[in-house]
């Protein structure tokens, strides 16, 4: 009699940034997650502001972390809130803040998951690209299929 391994849970990772980009993402993951019976996992990251301050010489004060990260899961549970009031038949998603560089975070995210989605423009600031450093970053590295939504 064959052996049988349990199926691994599909899981949709998207990376949301604020800008209107990921959240066309968001969208298509979350259409995406409703027609194949996949949960959907939102990641928002952030950086610490002192590796910034340290590298134009000026001596950081005290930087409470913990507002940072408030202040932008605020900022994700509205994106998620937005996202899904336009759609018809909503699925739950798995929201997470996590410290760390967008790109680092959203590869391991996608280890395991069955797609990564990512808008193809963030809050960068070089307008003529057409693939933002992040979305290229995870087409070129990630562990499992990328999506990327055009603007």
């Amino acid at each position: 009699m064959p052996q049988q391994t349990p199926e691994p849970a599909r899981r949709v990772v998207v990376g949301i940034d604020g800008s209107e980009c990921s959240k066309s993402a968001l969208k298509w993951a979350m259409t995406y997650a409703r027609l194949t019976g996949s949960s959907v996992e939102a990641i928002t990251t952030w950086q610490n502001p002192d590796t910034y301050v340290y590298s134009y010489g000026w001596s950081p004060g005290a930087i409470d972390t913990s507002e940072i990260a408030a202040g932008i899961r605020k900022n994700l549970d509205a994106a998620i809130a937005d996202v899904s009031g336009h759609l018809d038949h909503p699925v739950e998603v798995l929201a997470r803040v996590v410290q760390g560089h967008p790109a680092e975070v959203l590869l391991e995210a996608a280890a395991g998951a069955q797609l990564l989605t990512v808008g193809s423009r963030g809050h960068g600031t070089f307008a003529g690209i057409l693939l933002g450093s992040v979305s290229q970053h995870c087409v070129q590295h990630a562990p499992c299929p990328v999506v990327v939504i055009p603007e």
